[in-house]
């Protein structure tokens, strides 16, 4: 189911090999629940707690392929949720930071790098739309929650030349899926896809909590 799917997404232009490299060396499987396991190569988000998902396969493709990053590259991941995305970019880039605001996912996430031996990830529970000031500039900034606008603090974290990818839009409908090209000049803006994600909350869920949305 796997390598079809991978065949398909490759055909329709939304994958390229250095990702689908990184896509078949990240087990999907260990970032669902079990119930869910046989289902991970649907190209259909999936559950996981605390009311978020995980990406369809051809939308986490896509992302990564617009980021396009390289060993030379230090990403900084807003929402991490289950961990999935942030393991195929850390395949890819140099070194992963890695924003989760929700304390239950974060500790999952960080559980599954241990286990996969990734040693180029840094994973902080924190409010995602703040970034991570200590650790800028950016190469590549991936955002897995929807935003009416590209937020500008994220946006001072990326360094001229960077690439941003991320959805904008009204969070109760469908969003576009952007490529943000910062240079010194301003920002070039690419619409990808129609996509639907989550919305991007500030502050921070701790262990127990419920969500205040």
């Amino acid at each position: 189911m796997r390598d079809a799917l991978l065949d398909d997404l490759l055909r329709e232009g939304v994958l390229d090999a250095p990702t689908r490299a990184a896509m078949e060396a990240v087990p999907r499987e260990i970032f669902v629940d079990p119930l869910f396991a046989a289902r991970v190569w649907e190209d259909s988000p999936l559950p996981i707690p605390g009311g978020q998902t995980i990406s369809a396969p051809s939308v986490a493709a896509l992302m990564t392929m617009a980021l396009a990053p390289t060993r030379r590259c230090k990403v900084l991941e807003v929402g991490a949720g289950s961990g999935y995305q942030t393991a195929v970019l850390a395949r890819l880039a140099r070194r992963v930071y890695a924003v989760e605001r929700r304390a239950d996912l974060a500790r999952l996430a960080e559980d599954r790098f241990a286990a996969l031996g990734l040693g180029n990830v840094a994973l902080r529970h924190a409010d995602g739309a703040l970034g991570w000031p200590e650790q800028a500039p950016f190469d590549r900034i991936l955002v897995a929650a929807a935003a009416e606008d590209p937020p500008p603090a994220l946006l001072s974290q990326l360094r001229i030349g960077g690439v941003m990818v991320l959805p904008v839009g009204q969070t109760s409908g469908m969003q576009e899926l952007i490529k943000v090209e910062k240079s010194e000049f301003g920002y070039h803006y690419t619409e990808l896809k129609l996509v639907r994600f989550v919305p991007l909350l500030g502050g921070v869920v701790r262990a127990g909590e419920a969500d205040r949305l």
